[in-house]
């Protein structure tokens, strides 16, 4: 499955791209797709069998798995 994650931080989606990287899942670092929104504007999208939760930055701000041309949240931090 394809997964995008947004961050509240630059830092944090570095971070959360190097965990899964060393989890042997690879992931990238790319602008927010427009479809959704984040506070610094960089992603990381990631393809795994599941969405990996634990290994997100505590500044993750949300975790979407695409579906078709959408995306459906599985993780928010408000």
């Amino acid at each position: 499955m394809n997964f995008v994650a947004t961050f509240y931080t630059h830092l944090s989606a570095l971070r959360t791209a190097r965990a899964l990287e060393g989890a042997g899942v690879q992931a990238e670092l790319a602008p927010v797709p427009r479809a959704l929104s984040s506070s610094c504007g960089t992603c990381v999208r990631y393809s795994a069998e599941d969405p990996l939760l634990e290994r997100m930055d505590a500044d993750t701000e949300a975790v979407y798995r695409r579906e078709g041309d959408g995306y459906v949240c599985l993780l928010r931090n408000e």
